[in-house]
């Protein structure tokens, strides 16, 4: 079983990734991709125990648009979870979904944002948010921890009962602040 390291419990509020998994099992998704990330990395390891879920491995979030959409296909519900850099890596396989009107969720853990130690991380996530919304994908934002299952719940309805594309960005803040680590 592949395990992400994130930060640790005692930095984070570790109930949202447990309301997240919540909703996403009574939205019966059953199959999990992702690009590792240590800000999904509890929502990853509970992917990974539930046996009733394929939890996917990318080398590149554009990977996990074709993976959902293949899986909508296939009769399956999906999810990708990636990092706000990866949303750039997407745009051009986000015409797929919109084009053939695939549903499509997706949550995005936010850099660039609160606490950025990185200025890599700022340009992607000044920008995701617009960029998504530029190819047709609705943004939700996840601020609160206490939010997490109710924003997700109506996400998962958007997409998979309505049909929409939805993306919920899951705040810096929340997630907690990230640390360079040199050793």
């Amino acid at each position: 079983m592949n395990q992400i390291a994130g930060p640790p419990a005692s930095e984070v509020d570790t109930g949202w990734p447990v309301a997240i998994y919540g909703a996403l099992k009574r939205a019966r998704v059953r199959q999990v991709s992702y690009v590792p990330d240590a800000g999904h990395s509890r929502l990853i390891n509970l992917a990974h125990e539930d046996t009733a879920m394929a939890a996917t491995v990318l080398t590149t979030e554009e990977e996990g648009v074709a993976l959902a959409a293949g899986a909508w296909l296939g009769g399956d519900r999906s999810v990708l979870l990636m990092q706000s850099s990866g949303v750039g890596n997407c745009i051009n396989m986000l015409s797929l979904l919109n084009s053939c009107r695939f549903p499509f969720l997706t949550l995005v853990t936010m850099r660039g944002e609160w606490a950025e130690f990185n200025p890599w991380q700022i340009p992607m996530g000044r920008a995701a948010a617009a960029a998504l919304e530029l190819m047709g994908v609705t943004v939700m934002r996840l601020d609160e921890a206490d939010e997490a299952d109710e924003i997700v719940t109506a996400a998962a309805d958007l997409a998979f009962e309505g049909d929409q594309q939805i993306a919920v960005l899951i705040s810096q803040r929340l997630i907690g602040r990230k640390k360079w680590v040199s050793e």
